[in-house]
């Protein structure tokens, strides 16, 4: 993989999608990590007095039904987001590695694995994930863990598709020979011509986690009503579309403008790296 860069970076030229996926996100995170600085109120204060106020110089995306701050709201909604991404890409690329690469590599437990993720594949998302936040203890935690399940076994069909070739290869076959122990096999061989397909299988991973997000809140199964996440705004302005559009237009536009952000990171990665699996040995 180290090659496939030198070659990009040889043309002299970043791929456009990446700096612009690139520019997207971290504006957004600055934009997290900055709330407090940037004219916020506490996105949880009431004032029924400014109820339903159109956007103006005193609150810039307006207000909603009971004089909460959407501007307030809707930059403070950027941390769940971010958070809820990263935390769900973290953990099912960690698990649905795991699982891949076992299930790639060793043939025994090859069917058992597949055949359990073709089970969770085969329930609709949406009711699943409904199902399991009825199980699990409310809050963000919750949120991450019923998304993570879902995104698995996508990962561990990607990472076992790649094994499965790799297998075959000779240095795999003389170290099996050598009587190398299958976990250093994985880690020393296996693990490190993965990493580049799962850099990029991480940023879908992560779009993918904000918008279900999003959708849980916005019927009810997502994070708790008192925190300003994108969905839960967009929940409590759908009512009143009609009249006060903005509440839901704002949050909608930011979500839309992060999740193309991510996939086009995860685009110009893809062409950076060339998207091919390295052989080292």
């Amino acid at each position: 993989m180290r090659f496939s860069i030198l070659r990009s970076a040889s043309s002299g030229r970043m791929p456009a999608a990446l700096l612009a996926g690139g520019a997207i996100v971290l504006g957004m995170l600055a934009l997290a990590v900055l709330a407090p600085e940037l004219g916020t109120r506490d996105p949880r204060v009431i004032a029924p007095y400014h109820r339903l106020e159109a956007p103006s110089s005193a609150a810039w995306f307006g207000t909603d039904r009971v004089g909460r701050d959407i501007y307030s709201r809707v930059v403070y909604g950027t941390r769940i987001s971010l958070g809820v991404g990263c935390a769900v890409a973290v953990l099912a690329t960690a698990v649905g590695t795991l699982l891949g690469m076992l299930a790639g590599f060793l043939r025994p437990l090859d069917a058992p694995i597949m055949r359990a993720l073709d089970g969770l594949t085969a329930i609709p998302s949406v009711l699943f994930a409904i199902g399991l936040m009825a199980l699990a203890q409310p809050g963000l935690v919750g949120i991450v863990l019923v998304i993570a399940v879902g995104e698995i076994p996508g990962v561990a069909r990607l990472v076992r598709s790649v094994v499965l070739s790799l297998r075959e290869q000779t240095y795999i076959q003389a170290a099996i020979t050598i009587g190398t122990r299958t976990p250093l096999l994985l880690w020393r061989h296996i693990l490190p011509n993965l990493w580049a397909v799962l850099l990029v299988q991480g940023t879908y991973v992560f779009a993918s986690a904000m918008i279900f997000e999003a959708i849980l809140s916005l019927i009810g199964a997502g994070a708790p009503p008192e925190l300003p996440s994108w969905g839960n705004i967009v929940a409590e302005g759908h009512a009143v579309f009609q009249t006060a559009p903005y509440i839901v237009l704002f949050p909608a536009g930011f979500l839309s403008l992060l999740v193309l952000g991510v996939n086009l990171l995860g685009n110009g990665l893809r062409d950076l790296l060339d998207a091919r699996v390295p052989m080292r040995l």
